[in-house]
């Protein structure tokens, strides 16, 4: 039987909430989740390494993300553009959390637009369930996309996590 993929927890108080930052050994980052979903945090993690498959090894700063989270959350917007990631998906998933990373600060787009740059203009569902199941919020900013209409849709942290998120960066109207 292999050895178990070590994975490296932190966790960041943040003015949303306790975040939890997972990294692998070379320091990518492989999920962030608030504490207050860490049981679906793990469930992704045994659907994607096994049960077994992986252990949580709490670590303080791995590979410099918690710092730059920290930076991120402080006003630095631009300290997350850069981090390395490894989240296990589809194909079509990875197309749809890559095109995520490309939205800029301060903006957001629509589900319809988000299939619109992947390719896949009629797969509007299939965008928005991809971008529900990517396992590194903020950092491949799936809070970025809303509804068609304008409107906040969907974000596993939350709503309210995911209107501050966009207040800080810019993108929505201060209440």
């Amino acid at each position: 039987m292999a050895e178990p993929l070590t994975l490296l927890i932190d966790r960041l108080q943040t003015p949303i909430g306790e975040l939890l930052i997972v990294a692998d050994e070379a320091g990518k980052l492989r999920t962030i989740d608030w504490t207050d979903h860490e049981a679906r945090m793990r469930q992704l993690l045994d659907r994607a390494y096994g049960q077994g498959g992986y252990r949580l090894k709490p670590a303080r700063d791995p590979g410099g993300l918690t710092k730059a989270m920290r930076a991120y959350f402080k006003g630095d917007l631009t300290a997350i553009d850069s981090l390395p990631v490894e989240a296990p998906g589809t194909p079509f998933q990875q197309s749809v959390w890559r095109e995520l990373r490309k939205i800029g600060k301060g903006k957001t787009i629509s589900y319809a637009e988000l299939a619109r740059r992947i390719g896949k203009p009629k797969a509007v569902r299939a965008a928005g369930l991809a971008n529900g199941q990517n396992p590194i919020s903020i950092v491949v900013p799936c809070h970025r996309v809303i509804g068609s209409d304008g409107t906040l849709t969907g974000y596993g942290g939350g709503l309210p996590r995911k209107q501050w998120l966009l207040q800080h960066e810019g993108a929505w109207p201060a209440s």
